[in-house]
């Protein structure tokens, strides 16, 4: 097996064993860690049909993340899948109107981040052992509702490490809001921020990217990582699970092996999208990955024209954590797109940063076939969760609307009849409201957690423990800052001011 290396997007650094860029989180830099080569599976497609979900990771996981020991890494993922999530399968697919849907919330904090914040702090502890780590390691993560609460579930009480989340006070639903501020650990910390989620996440990768402060830190015993999907440890966890619905779907019949599939993923970030071309450029025979975008449709006019530009006004939606302007992951892509160049991948970021916009050559755009981009409406996103539920009795939150609704587009567009795992990315729980007035704007005089059970009523989908165990929570976390003042926050928790 290949001892896969990392490097930075941007040039700076190479020859990074995993467990080190785990660790770091973010390159020196300011760019993304990537592997050396993409690794291709080293088993058939046909010895994975039978296997459990954590055998499949660690299949996966092993290609990647190459100085970890077989017994540290299956301790990993043991530990990350397990009874933490309110099924054996970890990640269900499920059929309904000829749509696969791809269970990824059964999690703690019912949301498609708890695939890989699951096992994120087993890595990161590990990896911090490997590398006689003696320093208190800070995670730091911006948060457009759902990676917060996964990571402080995570990381809560986790030995040697503390965590802060910063979140856009007025962009996420009240019962993401709720799961944060009333996160228990005394390593915990969530702030609020005056500001959306691009202010938040620009914010921690400049305390990330500050090289006094980061002297400041080793002096005082503590070091920064990140738990955004801009950690690699973030991204490889997410790759298992467009392989493990492969599998299933041979395993059911509904395919056979080398058919290929079409996979709709609802992008803000673009991590979980680009954990699914991972996986096809190391073999999964994937055809069409659908790029499903809301109102905020910066990537939609990426892929139609070939330029980013995020200059535009920012739409708070009812699918709040794809409410993005600057998808950090797309960075990952535009280095492949460029061959691997980290002049031109540097200049094109560099570009983001100081005009809000970039332009790919006509060569790049021609790689992009792999993509297809839409967008869905609101209203079409409100539509789409009433039609789905009225004709299967099937709940989808709204983020997953929004992939079904540009599924349903794209089929009009191509008459493409290829078999299509959409991957849902969140329990309809943890958008109650949003979910309920689609089907009635009467229920709108309801408050949240009666809404709860109005849901449990028409669904008959038992109400995750998530929901239970905050309905009565005392609130922990009431700390607010202005988006300019994270540096000074983060600061203040670590008493280095």
């Amino acid at each position: 097996m290949n001892n896969i290396l990392y490097k930075s997007t941007r040039g700076l650094e190479k020859d990074i064993e995993a467990s080190k860029a785990i660790l770091k989180g973010l390159a020196e830099d300011g760019g993304l860690f990537v592997p050396e080569t993409i690794p291709s599976f080293d088993i058939p497609l046909d010895d994975m049909i039978n296997m459990t979900y954590q055998e499949l990771a660690y299949e996966i996981m092993k290609l990647y993340f190459t100085d970890f020991t077989e017994e540290e890494l299956k301790d990993c993922i043991n530990k990350a899948y397990d009874s933490k999530f309110d099924t054996s399968e970890i990640a269900p697919l499920v059929k309904k109107d000829n749509v696969y849907y791809l269970e990824l919330f059964h999690g703690s904090t019912i949301a498609f981040k708890d695939m890989a914040l699951s096992i994120l702090p087993h890595l990161m502890t590990t990896a911090a052992k490997k590398n006689n780590i003696e320093n208190e390691i800070v995670i730091l993560t911006a948060t457009s509702g759902d990676t917060g609460k996964a990571a402080l579930a995570g990381f809560a009480d986790v030995k040697d490490t503390k965590i802060i989340v910063f979140y856009p006070k007025e962009g996420v639903s009240d019962i993401q809001e709720r799961q944060m501020i009333t996160q228990k650990g005394d390593n915990t910390f969530v702030i609020g921020i005056q500001g959306n989620f691009d202010d938040a996440q620009n914010g921690v990768k400049d305390i990330l990217n500050d090289i006094n402060l980061r002297k400041i830190m080793r002096d005082t015993g503590y070091q920064f990582s990140s738990a955004n999907s801009i950690n690699i440890g973030r991204l490889v966890p997410q790759i298992v699970y467009y392989v493990y619905a492969y599998a299933q779907l041979v395993k059911n019949g509904d395919i056979k092996i080398k058919d290929k599939i079409n996979a709709v993923v609802p992008t803000g970030n673009f991590g979980n999208i680009l954990a699914a071309y991972y996986a096809k450029q190391m073999g999964l025979p994937i055809n069409r990955l659908i790029c499903a975008s809301n109102d905020n449709k910066v990537l939609f006019d990426f892929f139609k024209s070939g330029t980013y530009d995020k200059n535009r006004p920012f739409v708070l939606t009812s699918s709040p954590s794809m409410d993005i302007l600057i998808s950090s992951n797309l960075e990952r892509l535009i280095y492949l797109l460029t061959d691997e160049s980290s002049e031109k991948t540097k200049e094109l970021m560099e570009s983001l940063s100081k005009a809000g916009a970039y332009s790919i050559d006509p060569k790049m755009k021609e790689k992009v076939t792999d993509f297809y981009g839409q967008y869905s409406t609101e209203e079409e996103t409100a539509h789409t969760i009433k039609k789905v539920f009225d004709t299967t009795d099937y709940l989808i939150d709204p983020h997953t609307a929004v992939g079904v609704s540009v599924y349903h587009k794209y089929v009009k567009e191509t008459s493409d009849e290829t078999k299509t795992v959409v991957a849902s990315t969140a329990s309809p729980y943890k958008f109650t409201r949003s979910v309920m007035l689609s089907l009635d704007e009467a229920y709108n005089e309801k408050t949240d957690f009666e809404l709860i059970d109005i849901m449990h009523e028409k669904s008959n989908v038992a109400i995750p423990q998530a929901i239970e165990d905050i309905r009565h929570a005392e609130v922990l976390h009431k700390r607010v800052c202005d988006y300019t003042e994270m540096k000074d926050v983060v600061k203040d928790i670590l008493k280095l001011v």
